[in-house]
């Protein structure tokens, strides 16, 4: 079959063609980071319309929460409170942030249809209003981290040009796991169910409410090929101080760049279905 007699059967113009229109999307989506910013701040204060408190009322019983678990595990664990309640709110903050990037993701697209089928805005757009929502979200919960690092003393020791490293390096590969989600979830209806159930179980094998010390010898693999360990450790290692493992950098640093290149060309292929998938 000769190229004009496949683009009139398909309406595809091979796969060069789509990788160009891809990476124009992408471009095209950077040069409206102000729309999505817009668009992710409307997000936010539309779903706490009316509300007193607005987002703060989830950062109230997420403090709430740190400080039950905080209290009832430290004894638990034999742990001092100042060593472990830095820890599990941290540990909640931030990975509370990863899980809301990924399980929002779903919705990237679908949430999205009436302007996808009205109007001709890059479809990475809707992606960073997702990723900005979540990090939106994310700086009101910072009340909490800031509270427990003055109270316990830890802001002595912070590192904070490693912890926005870490930052970047979490919203990095947690952007492109809620692209792909946001992929699949246009075309299938059910993933949004698969996805919770695959975060809820992660944060029981994820170090969130334990310390990773507890995990010595051959059990430590369970942390070495956790992504979302290395992507909570990150940033949390620096913020109180401690070291990072030596790997973790080079690690979410692979994992970035092969999950961008996995599914943006993912994208590229299905780009042009998903507002059929809608």
């Amino acid at each position: 079959m000769d190229t004009a007699v496949h683009m009139l059967r398909t309406g595809r113009r091979g796969t060069l063609f789509e990788f160009h229109m891809a990476f124009e999307d992408f471009r095209g989506s950077l040069r409206r980071l102000g729309l999505a910013w817009s668009l992710a701040w409307h997000d936010v204060v539309a779903r706490y319309r009316g509300s007193i408190l607005g987002p703060f009322w989830i950062t109230l019983s997420m403090g709430l929460m740190v400080l039950g678990i905080g209290l009832v595990y430290a004894r638990l664990f034999g742990i001092g409170l100042h060593d472990f309640l830095p820890l599990v709110a941290l540990g909640i903050v931030f990975f509370g942030a990863i899980s809301g990037m990924i399980t929002e993701g779903c919705d990237t697209f679908v949430s999205a249809k009436n302007m996808l089928s009205q109007t001709s805005l890059p479809m990475f757009t809707f992606l960073w209003r997702t990723v900005l929502r979540t990090l939106i979200n994310l700086a009101h919960h910072l009340v909490i981290v800031v509270a427990v690092l003055l109270v316990y003393g830890y802001w002595r020791r912070l590192n904070l040009p490693g912890a926005l490293v870490g930052l970047a390096f979490l919203a990095a590969n947690a952007a492109w796991i809620a692209l792909i989600v946001g992929i699949a979830s246009a075309r299938f209806r059910d993933i949004p169910q698969v996805v919770n159930s695959i975060m809820q179980f992660a944060i029981f094998v994820t170090p969130v409410f334990w310390p990773a010390e507890r995990l010595q010898g051959s059990k430590h693999i369970v942390l070495d090929f956790n992504p979302f360990y290395h992507m909570l450790e990150a940033v949390r290692a620096p913020m109180m101080g401690a070291p990072i493992a030596p790997h973790t950098y080079s690690f979410l640093a692979l994992m970035a760049v092969i999950g961008w290149s996995v599914v943006f060309s993912l994208f590229a292929i299905t780009r042009r279905r998903i507002v059929h998938y809608l």
